[in-house]
C-alpha cells in the first residue's frame, strides 16, 4: 500500500508515469463499478471520465492515499448513481456481424447459442449477484476491500455470496441447457 501512497503523491506533483500507473493499475476497477450499474456505454464512458476527473481535483487532498482503489470505487459508484437519477436510460444496440465464412459459421452459430443461453441465465440472477460477478471478473481483479466499498458488502461476504451467485448461475445455465464446462470458461 506504501507504493500506491509514492504513486498518489507523486501524480499530484505532476508525475506522469506515476498518473499513467494509477489509470493502468486502477481503471478496470473503474469500468467494473460502472458496468455493474447496468448503464449505455455511452453513460459508462461517462462516467470513468467524470471518476478520473474528480480524482484529479482531489488528488492532492486524499486522507488515505494508499486507499485510493476504494476511493475510485465510492466515486464511480456515486457516479453512477447520479447518472441513474438524472438521465433516462438508453437501449443499447448491438453492432451489425461480421461477415463470417461457411465454415466457421456452424461453429460461431454454437458459440452465439451457447453465449446466448449464458447471458439469458446471467439475467436471471439478482442485480446483486450480476453487480457481483461483473466486478469480479475485472482486468486486474480489484481487492476484496475495493469490491466492498463499491458494492457496499462487508468484506467476510463476498466470497460466500460470489459461490452462492456462480452455484445459481450454473443451476440457471443448466435450466437453460448450457454445459457447466460451458460456464466455467472463456466468453
Amino acid at each position: 500500500m506504501a507504493e500506491v501512497a509514492s504513486l498518489v503523491h507523486a501524480a499530484a506533483d505532476g508525475d506522469r508515469a506515476a498518473w499513467d500507473a494509477l489509470v493502468d493499475r486502477y481503471n478496470g476497477l473503474v469500468w467494473s463499478v460502472a458496468r455493474s450499474h447496468r448503464l449505455s456505454t455511452v453513460d459508462a464512458s461517462d462516467v470513468v471520465q467524470t471518476t478520473w476527473l474528480r480524482l484529479v481535483e482531489h488528488l492532492g487532498r486524499l486522507q488515505d492515499p494508499e486507499r485510493v482503489g476504494a476511493w475510485l470505487a465510492t466515486t464511480a459508484r456515486r457516479e453512477c448513481l447520479r447518472t441513474l437519477r438524472h438521465s433516462a436510460r438508453m437501449v443499447a444496440v448491438e453492432d451489425p456481424p461480421e461477415q463470417v465464412t461457411e465454415p466457421q459459421l456452424d461453429a460461431a452459430l454454437l458459440v452465439e447459442e451457447r453465449d446466448r443461453a449464458l447471458w439469458q441465465a446471467f439475467g436471471g440472477l439478482s442485480e446483486r449477484c450480476q453487480a457481483l460477478l461483473r466486478l469480479l471478473v475485472a482486468d486486474p481483479p480489484p481487492s476484496y476491500d475495493e469490491v466492498s466499498v463499491a458494492l457496499d458488502m462487508p468484506v467476510g461476504s463476498i466470497g460466500p455470496t460470489r459461490q452462492r451467485c456462480l452455484d445459481r448461475l450454473r443451476g440457471l445455465a443448466e435450466g437453460e441447457g448450457v454445459t457447466t464446462s460451458d460456464t466455467s470458461g472463456g466468453s
